[in-house]
């Protein structure tokens, strides 16, 4: 059941608000934490019951587990010795469904076998919940974790705004605020703020991203088709992908924090207008920010971060990287697009090392210098998008290569591998006004319009990082006029609803 369904919106999450409401109202915490726990785990099996039991499985070992190191007094290595088992059984579980595949195609590859297995087919939300659970036991390991409950395990891992996609919440965040439900707890404030940023996150999916996507889409097909493309058309295909998973993330987050704050609940930022960056450094602390937390708080640090010498530091900036990538997905292209990244990550801390070890000059206030950064670190992204988007690495570095001028003259154009829009809104408009305006236009809105987290600043708990003179005008505000605004853009994202496509974060 997708968010950007009518299923989802005209039934299920009306029911379980106002199920909720009946629950605290007449039993407080009592009943309002069970009737979320069902409604998550209906809301899980809705798209493959079966794939429950994996769910609960992974939940109760997780718990039991977790329940060891909170109140058990072992010693050190019996303590470490739970822990352990706990990661193991969370790795071996994600990688049975999610890597089996791969493995076994690599191994024939490689050593000329034929090796078999049957179709495993990856039950959904599977990364994100292993994650979580990882993050869980390592602070209940460190005693980080007060207050445990079955009960309210269960919901911080089910809890269905974060379930299938993020964010990669930690269990101090939340034990608080689940504690906090009470008799009377829809709060009206609350009720509007989560409304209006969840029809936010909507409007970016469905009327940003999916018409974005039926530009990035067939070119990306006609490069698998083996397609030549001139240099126009890739680059349109890579840069209509490029926003396309920006806007497609960027509104599934504001979707999941949207859906929170209905029932009372802040999550932590996960997207901060990313492209804003002007280093690659800085992408990743606006980019997928609860990963990347959980990839330098787990992994990074444990491994040695920068307390070991540079050398160590830039081997571990690579490392985390390439398992970041293999996370998003098992294919070479995942891990290719992890490792270019944790390469951008060591140029990029090996330039600021040089530069402080020879006090070169520092002119990064400079406005040119800003826009210029800004520019090389868009471009390295939308490289990498290319590959992360591609269905193989052969396929990815023939796009690039049409990119760098290197295809052919009588090589396809974007008219071409266009397809018939319909009787679409957003695709009239792109016939009428071209994809380039298109393109100029939700550019404009990813590099100038605030984002959620400024629009909201008065409600919100993050604090802006780069408030631009936009986001100084914009500031919402629980008055008629912005009901009136937020209704309207509610209106036109639901009636983008005719063709409903998954978010692209659920297939990681």
């Amino acid at each position: 059941m997708l968010f950007n369904s009518y299923t989802f919106i005209l039934f299920f999450l009306p029911c379980v608000l106002g199920g909720f409401a009946l629950a605290a109202r007449y039993g407080g915490r009592r009943l309002a934490v069970p009737w979320l726990i069902v409604a998550s785990l209906f809301y899980y099996g809705w798209w493959n019951p079966r794939f429950l039991l994996v769910l609960v499985l992974s939940m109760l070992v997780n718990a039991a587990l977790g329940k060891y190191l909170c109140e058990a007094h072992g010693s050190p290595a019996q303590r470490r010795a739970a822990r352990n088992i706990g990661i193991a059984f969370n790795l071996l579980l994600l990688g049975f469904f999610k890597y089996t595949d791969f493995l076994v195609f690599n191994l024939n590859s490689l050593f000329g076998s034929d090796i078999k297995v049957d179709e495993i087919v990856l039950p959904i939300g599977i990364s994100f919940f292993t994650f979580l659970q990882i993050a869980f036991l390592v602070d209940a390991y460190r005693r980080d974790v007060v207050d445990f409950s079955l009960t309210n395990y269960f919901l911080f891992v089910s809890f269905f705004p974060h379930l299938i996609a993020g964010p990669i919440v930690h269990h101090k965040e939340m034990m608080p605020q689940f504690a906090g439900i009470r008799r009377g707890c829809l709060d009206p404030l609350n009720i509007a703020i989560g409304l209006s940023i969840f029809t936010v996150g909507l409007f970016k999916k469905t009327v940003i991203a999916d018409n974005t996507a039926r530009l990035a889409d067939p070119v990306f097909l006609a490069v698998a088709a083996g397609t030549p493309l001139n240099a126009a058309t890739a680059w349109t295909g890579a840069l209509a992908y490029t926003f396309q998973i920006y806007f497609d993330f960027s509104g599934y987050s504001d979707m999941a924090i949207g859906l929170a704050r209905l029932f009372g609940i802040v999550f932590p930022l996960n997207f901060y207008s990313p492209y804003r960056a002007v280093n690659i450094i800085e992408f990743w602390r606006r980019w997928h920010m609860t990963l990347s937390r959980f990839l330098r708080n787990y992994l990074y640090i444990p491994l040695g971060g920068n307390r070991l010498g540079e050398r160590r530091r830039y081997a571990n900036l690579i490392l985390v990287m390439l398992l970041g990538g293999l996370w998003h997905g098992a294919a070479w292209t995942f891990v290719l697009w992890g490792g270019l990244h944790g390469l951008f990550l060591v140029i990029n801390h090996g330039w600021r090392y040089l530069r402080e070890r020879f006090a070169m000059p520092m002119t990064a206030g400079a406005v040119w210098t800003r826009l210029l950064a800004l520019l090389l670190t868009f471009v390295c992204v939308t490289f990498a998008w290319v590959i992360f988007r591609a269905d193989t690495v052969d396929h990815a570095l023939r796009m690039l290569a049409s990119m760098c001028l290197q295809g052919p003259k009588n090589a396809s154009n974007l008219r071409d591998l266009l397809a018939p829009r319909g009787t679409m809104t957003i695709g009239t408009l792109l016939q009428e006004f071209g994809v380039g305006t298109w393109l100029v236009g939700v550019a404009a809105i990813a590099f100038l319009a605030p984002n959620t987290s400024v629009l909201f600043r008065n409600y919100n708990q993050a604090l802006p990082m780069l408030v631009t003179l936009s986001d100084r005008l914009l500031v919402w505000r629980p008055t008629m006029a912005w009901g009136v605004a937020i209704g309207v853009l509610f209106v036109v994202a639901v009636l983008h609803l005719t063709h409903i496509t998954p978010f692209l974060y659920f297939q990681f």
